[in-house]
C-alpha cells in the first residue's frame, strides 16, 4: 500500500516549496501544485491524497472553489487552508463545508505539522471504514432474494418457525438459507450478523 500522500496547492512558488519541505520532515510524500485545476486533472494523486493543504486565493479556481469541486466528487480527504487573507466569512464558509482547519499566515510550523498528522490519521481511518463498508456490501450482494428475506427475519428476532410461516417455506429450508446467510456474511453468531446489517443500514441512511 502506498504511503499517505499530502498535496500542497499554492500559486506562490516560494510558499509552496517551503510548505512541501516542511511536511516532508514528517516522512510523508508530498505532491505540490501551482493551481487548483492541476490537482483536479491528476486523478491518480487525488486517489492517494490523505490531506490537502490549500491556499485560498489563487488565479483561476480558488482554494474554496477546489473544496467545492472535491465535495461534488465525494472526495473525503481532509483539507487544511493556509492563507494570508482569511476573513471571517471565508473561514466560516470553509469550515461549514467541512474544512479540517484554517491557518492564518504566518503560521506556526509545528501547528501545521500537528494538524497534517491528525488529518492523515483521520483520512486513514475513513479509508478503513470505507473499505470495510464496501466489503460488507459485497457480501450482502451475494445473497439471493430468499436468503435476504430470511436474513431480515433473523435480524428482526423471529424464530425459524415464524420465518417459515412468513415466507411459506419449510423450517428445513429456512435452516439451509440461514446457514448460507451466516457463511456469506462471515458472521459467527446472530449478534454479529445484526451488527453487520445495522451498521450497513446506518451508513446508507
Amino acid at each position: 500500500m502506498d504511503a499517505p500522500l499530502v498535496c500542497v496547492v499554492d500559486d506562490d512558488d516560494a510558499v509552496r516549496l517551503s510548505i512541501g519541505l516542511l511536511i516532508e520532515t514528517l516522512g510523508l510524500p508530498v505532491r505540490s501544485f501551482a493551481s487548483a485545476l492541476d490537482v483536479l486533472e491528476d486523478s491518480e494523486v487525488l486517489a492517494r491524497a490523505h490531506c490537502l493543504v490549500l491556499d485560498v486565493r489563487m488565479p483561476g479556481l480558488s482554494g474554496v472553489g477546489l473544496q467545492e469541486r472535491l465535495i461534488r466528487l465525494a472526495h473525503t480527504a481532509p483539507i487544511i487552508f493556509v492563507s494570508g487573507h482569511g476573513d471571517v466569512p471565508m473561514v466560516a464558509r470553509a469550515m461549514r463545508d467541512g474544512a479540517f482547519d484554517f491557518l492564518q499566515k504566518p503560521f506556526n510550523e509545528q501547528v501545521l505539522l500537528d494538524r497534517v498528522q491528525e488529518a492523515v490519521q483521520v483520512a486513514a481511518h475513513r479509508r478503513r471504514m470505507e473499505a470495510r463498508r464496501a466489503d460488507i456490501q459485497r457480501r450482502l450482494d451475494t445473497l439471493t432474494l430468499r436468503e435476504r428475506d430470511v436474513m431480515e427475519g433473523m435480524v428482526a428476532g423471529r424464530l425459524n418457525k415464524q420465518i417459515a410461516e412468513d415466507l411459506g417455506i419449510s423450517m428445513k429450508t429456512v435452516e439451509q438459507h440461514r446457514a448460507r446467510v451466516m457463511e456469506k456474511l462471515e458472521a459467527d453468531s446472530l449478534a454479529a450478523l445484526v451488527r453487520v446489517v445495522v451498521r450497513t443500514e446506518r451508513d446508507d441512511s
